[in-house]
């Protein structure tokens, strides 16, 4: 985790397959805890536009492999697109899952769900990847 401003850090995220979504909840439980603040929202922001972010079960593995089975056929890498890249389909899903996520930190911990996780969610890997975390009071 590396300081990149008042209480916002780079989180680097290593994926290890082309689709994948990397639990990240406890980088992001401690960039909370090093900022020091109590109450307030951690802003988490992806700067790829192949991968995005999501909130869903950490109880079951198999919920992850059936999001990455579903979106994959929701949305098939191969499908005659333009874009010369060969990674349209990684663009499209990262815009149905999105950027950003605003979380509630209270106690000095994020306030998740018993069954919650944060994940990264990767559509064109493997890379090495990165996202920005900031803490904010309130």
């Amino acid at each position: 985790m590396a300081k990149k401003g008042p209480n916002t850090v780079e989180l680097p995220v290593k994926t290890t397959s082309r689709i994948s979504l990397v639990n990240i909840t406890s980088g992001l439980q401690d960039a909370v805890r090093v900022s020091g603040i109590a109450s307030g929202i951690c802003m988490v922001f992806c700067p790829h536009t192949t991968a995005g972010l999501t909130i869903n079960e950490n109880a079951d593995p198999d919920v992850v492999r059936d999001i990455i089975m579903k979106t994959s056929k929701m949305v098939p890498e191969d499908e005659g697109y333009k874009h010369s890249e060969g990674n349209s389909d990684a663009h499209i899903k990262s815009t149905l899952f999105g950027p950003s996520l605003q979380l509630i930190v209270e106690n000095g911990g994020l306030l998740l769900g018993t069954w919650q996780s944060v994940y990264f969610c990767e559509f064109d890997g493997p890379r090495s990847r990165r996202v920005y975390v900031k803490v904010f009071e309130g």
